[in-house]
């Protein structure tokens, strides 16, 4: 049965939730934060039990049960930073035409507001992992989860990402890597300078990584055109007149789904066969789905569920971990992805209220047959 949506009940917990500085950095959430105590007695007194799992650096797992629902919902909790531009206040909602605006209401505090009022308007099976450390490096909640035995309990999740309510069943996956280049110092008059020079050698990379991956543009497999690839930051050397002994690169690609990431990995660092480099993986993310098979399920359970399937997109979520370990994974969240990690974050309150309905059909559709654990 869906009921009625309480609005002032959801607006009331988005409200709260704003009202959490969770920015991440400085990653100051623990066991004992304020936002935390709220959730676990939100959903203590509303029939669930609730397991913390506090892993230190500000990860904290909150996993939340009531009966033995076979669909898990996760949403993490933490924020980016507030930036300079905000001309509202980050930690107070305000609504405007209809928008909630506040740091995290978009990114993805809206949904969480979301699963807190079905938690409390309802009482049938659900289960919900809120997560800490979505928004900064060295992240380990969702890692951590998926090599527990809870997540054996489920055969199914829906991540709450900013989909616009438009269920995803694909994304890129998203890879970090650091790259030391190495030269041999000297006076810059010397020929040698061409070839022994860092920042030649990156720059030579640079350039054959780029023609690959503009190349790789002119292959589709399904919807997505090869590899995305960029250098985001570098820095080296010394001053013009000195070869460069050293220079530090940081870069990302996008493989696409299905693509296995080391074979994409070993062809963008091989570009240009350039030596004296060292190449240092900062972080590995899966595409969504792992597999062909999960496609085909994902497919069936927005069937079941009758919910809308939205554009596959190319930001990356960790609903393609929950994937790469066997459970089969959708995004499906409230909000555009241009309101994320932006000054005035907002999400439209309409969202908000289509997205509970929706996370209810699917509690509703939950035992529905064709989805199995892999």
């Amino acid at each position: 049965m869906i009921n009625k949506v309480d609005v002032d009940l959801l607006l009331n917990h988005l409200q709260a939730l704003i009202a959490f500085n969770s920015e991440n950095p400085p990653r100051n959430i623990n066991a004992d934060h304020p936002m935390i105590n709220y959730i676990d007695k939100t959903l203590s007194d509303a029939g669930f039990e609730v397991c913390i799992e506090d892993y230190g650096l500000g990860r904290v797992n909150l996993l939340c049960r009531r009966g033995r629902s076979p669909v898990l919902f996760n949403v993490h909790l933490d924020t980016v930073p507030a930036s300079s531009q905000w001309q509202r206040h980050p930690f107070q909602m305000s609504i405007e035409s209809q928008r909630a605006y506040g740091l995290g209401a978009c990114d993805i505090k809206g949904a969480a507001a979301c699963l807190l009022a079905i938690a409390q308007s309802t009482h049938g099976d659900m289960a919900i992992l809120f997560s800490t450390d979505e928004e900064g490096s060295d992240p380990c909640c969702v890692h951590r989860f998926c090599e527990s035995p809870h997540l054996h309990e489920f055969n199914r999740v829906v991540v709450a990402e900013p989909t616009q309510c438009q269920a995803v069943l694909a994304h890129r996956g998203f890879v970090s890597v650091l790259g030391k280049f190495k030269g041999v110092a000297g006076h810059s008059s010397e020929p040698r300078a061409l070839v022994d020079n860092a920042i030649h050698r990156s720059a030579q990379w640079i350039n054959a990584a780029s023609v690959l991956a503009a190349d790789e543009q002119q292959n589709e497999h399904h919807g997505y055109r090869g590899l995305c690839f960029n250098v985001g930051a570098i820095q080296g050397g010394i001053k013009s007149n000195v070869i460069a002994d050293a220079v530090e690169l940081r870069w990302s690609m996008r493989q696409r789904p299905l693509d296995n990431v080391h074979d994409c990995l070993a062809r963008i660092t091989q570009a240009g066969e350039v030596d004296d480099v060292e190449w240092l993986p900062a972080f590995i993310g899966p595409s969504l789905p792992a597999n062909e098979a999960q496609w085909q399920q994902a497919k069936q359970w927005l069937s079941d569920s009758s919910l809308p399937s939205g554009k596959n997109v190319n930001f990356w979520t960790e609903a393609s971990l929950f994937s790469q370990a066997g459970l089969p994974a959708i995004v499906l969240g409230s909000g555009n992805i241009a309101q994320a990690h932006c000054a005035d974050e907002w999400v439209a309150i309409d969202e908000l209220v289509t997205l509970t309905l929706q996370y209810q059909q699917i509690l509703s559709t939950a035992k529905s047959p064709g989805v199995g654990h892999d």
